[in-house]
C-alpha cells in the first residue's frame, strides 16, 4: 500500500521558515476575487497597502510553495499519484490576526490516517508561529482515492449536515473564467487546476478550480456580508469539499447566523446548486 500508516504517524514534524509581503497577500486577495468594484472602499481594505488587511484563510498559502494537499504527499510514509488525490476538506483556526508582513515557522506533520474503506483519508496538521508567538492551526483532509481497505479506522463520519431553515443571507459570488489561472499564483501549482489532459486522467472533464480558492472566497462573502468587513473577527474557519467548482460558474453562498458562528452552505448555481462546501462554519467574536 503507498500510505505506510505507522511511519506516516510516527514520522517527525517538519520544519518550514516562511516569510511573506503585502504582494503576496494582495495577490491572495486579487486571486480569490477581492478587487471588484476596484475603487469600492471595501474591497480596497483586501487590495491596497496603505489600507490592507488580512483574511485568515491567507493562511492556507501563506509563504508560498506546495498548498497542504501536495505537501503531505512529501510525507515519509505518503507515496501515491497525484491525480488520485482530492482536498477533502480544510479547517483553520487563528490565534490572533495575521500580519501583513511576516517570517514565521510553520511546523507540518501526518496526525491521523484513516481508512474510507475506497480511499485512504491522511490529516495533515500545520501550525505557525512567529516571534510574537502562535498565528495559525489548519488542517488538511487529503483524500487518497483506491488506497483504503485495509481495515483501518475509518474516523470521524462526515454525514450530510442539516439546513437549519431558511437561511439567514444569501448571495451569489461569480467565478472568472481565468481564476484558476490566477489563483495558481500563490503557489499551488496542481495541474489538475490548468491542464485539461491531467484534469481528464484525475476524473473530470477540465479543469476544476481550487478547492481553497472556493474556501477564500466563501470567507470572504462572510466577513463582507455579516461580519461588517471586520477580518479580525474570525476565529475559526471550517469546510468540507464535498463538489468541485468549474471556472465560469456561479457561487450561490447560503449563511445562517447564530451566537458567535455562522453556519455556510456552497453550491454551483449552473448545475442546480450542485454542492460544493457543505459542513461548513466560521467562529466569530462579537463586533
Amino acid at each position: 500500500m503507498p500510505v505506510d500508516t505507522e511511519r506516516a504517524l510516527a514520522a517527525a514534524p517538519r520544519t518550514t521558515e516562511i516569510s511573506w509581503t503585502p504582494e503576496d497577500v494582495q495577490l491572495y486577495h486579487l486571486g480569490i476575487g477581492a478587487g471588484v468594484p476596484a475603487t469600492d472602499p471595501r474591497e480596497l481594505r483586501y487590495t491596497l497597502e496603505s489600507r490592507l488587511h488580512v483574511l485568515p484563510s491567507f493562511a492556507t498559502v501563506a509563504g508560498g510553495g506546495p498548498p497542504g494537499v501536495i505537501a503531505a504527499l512529501s510525507m515519509p510514509g505518503v507515496d501515491v499519484d497525484l491525480a488520485r488525490v482530492l482536498h477533502g476538506g480544510q479547517s483553520l483556526r487563528v490565534h490572533r490576526p495575521l500580519p501583513v508582513r511576516a517570517a514565521a515557522t510553520r511546523t507540518d506533520r501526518i496526525t491521523a490516517v484513516h481508512d474510507k474503506g475506497k480511499a485512504a483519508v491522511l490529516v495533515l496538521r500545520s501550525d505557525a508561529a512567529d516571534a510574537d508567538g502562535p498565528l495559525w492551526t489548519a488542517e488538511a483532509q487529503v483524500y487518497v482515492r483506491g488506497e483504503g481497505g485495509w481495515g483501518g479506522d475509518r474516523g470521524p463520519s462526515a454525514g450530510a449536515p442539516e439546513e437549519p431553515g431558511a437561511p439567514d443571507r444569501t448571495v451569489e459570488r461569480p467565478v472568472r473564467e481565468d481564476q484558476a489561472l490566477l489563483y495558481r499564483l500563490t503557489g499551488d501549482l496542481n495541474p489538475l487546476h490548468a491542464d485539461p489532459e491531467f484534469a481528464r486522467r484525475a476524473g473530470f472533464d477540465r479543469p476544476v478550480l481550487h478547492g481553497l480558492c472556493t474556501y477564500g472566497m466563501t470567507l470572504k462573502a462572510v466577513v463582507d456580508t455579516l461580519l461588517d468587513g471586520d477580518v479580525t473577527r474570525v476565529r475559526s474557519w471550517t469546510a468540507r469539499f464535498a463538489g468541485v467548482t468549474y471556472p465560469g460558474e456561479t457561487l450561490r453562498i447560503r449563511m445562517w447566523r447564530g451566537a458567535g458562528a455562522v453556519r455556510v452552505a456552497v453550491g454551483a448555481v449552473e448545475r442546480g446548486d450542485a454542492p460544493v462546501l457543505t459542513g461548513a462554519t466560521v467562529e466569530f467574536t462579537q463586533g
